[in-house]
């Protein structure tokens, strides 16, 4: 009964122009929907699809219950929820990186491919947290650090050992590794994006600062949920040859 009042009582603070709540709330829901659809589907595919498939729910099941958090820390306080974002984008990041090791194993990809990419994640994504919430006043080399780790894996699937396993695979394979290349490139642009407008520093000089967690919201949704999209469409080609 608590909790419910609970609820009620965040729900009821949303105010209708309170597009930031509007879009954590959609969020929240979007990804919930989407981890069921995979969780459900996964019994219809062959043995060495499913571990992708089952990542893909996990990605946006995780994403789902951190925002359910994130929604009712900014129907509370009004802030950005910066803490429990990057402890979701720490998890599932990652993960997404795993995909591109999983849907590439067919042609050869060994586990130092996947390591790599994940370590690069990481570093990208402590720094830019350091950047955001622990030393702000050093945001544009934290900053500098976070986009330099974002190349290396837009550099690694894009031209490195990763895009030679996708064209040596050929078939579904590449050409879904070249969707979620596109994901990582133009979808995962938004984050060192709103970094540069969320945090001051030179970054707040070129390109002023701005609220920007309704694009970070929608671009995590189109981002997790396009990510899962694609390794069940890969799947579902895959098991019908």
């Amino acid at each position: 009964m608590s909790n419910f009042m609970l609820l009620s009582s965040l729900v009821s603070r949303m105010l209708p122009n309170d597009y930031v709540g509007f879009t954590f709330f959609v969020g929240c829901m979007a990804m919930m929907a989407a981890s069921a659809f995979f969780f459900l589907s996964l019994s219809q595919f062959d043995k060495k699809w499913r571990t992708s498939v089952l990542v893909s729910g996990l990605i946006t099941f995780i994403a789902a219950v951190h925002y359910f958090y994130m929604r009712d820390y900014w129907a509370s306080f009004q802030e950005s929820p910066t803490f429990f974002r990057y402890v979701d984008w720490v998890l599932t990041v990652p993960l997404m990186c795993l995909e591109f090791y999983l849907i590439l194993k067919v042609a050869g990809a060994k586990s130092s491919l996947l390591w790599k990419m994940i370590f690069y994640s990481l570093v990208m994504l402590v720094t830019g947290y350091f950047g955001e919430a622990v030393d702000p006043a050093n945001a544009w080399l934290w900053g500098l650090v976070s986009g330099i780790a974002y190349f290396a894996i837009v550099y690694e699937i894009w031209m490195g050992e990763a895009s030679k396993l996708a064209k040596s695979a050929g078939g579904a394979v590449l050409e879904s590794h070249k969707i979620l290349c596109w994901f990582v490139l133009v979808g995962w642009a938004i984050y060192p994006l709103g970094y540069m407008l969320g945090t001051d520093g030179w970054y707040t000089g070129i390109l002023g600062k701005g609220n920007v967690d309704v694009a970070y919201n929608i671009a995590d949704a189109i981002n997790k949920i396009g990510f899962g999209l694609v390794i069940y469409n890969l799947a579902v080609k895959s098991s019908k040859e």
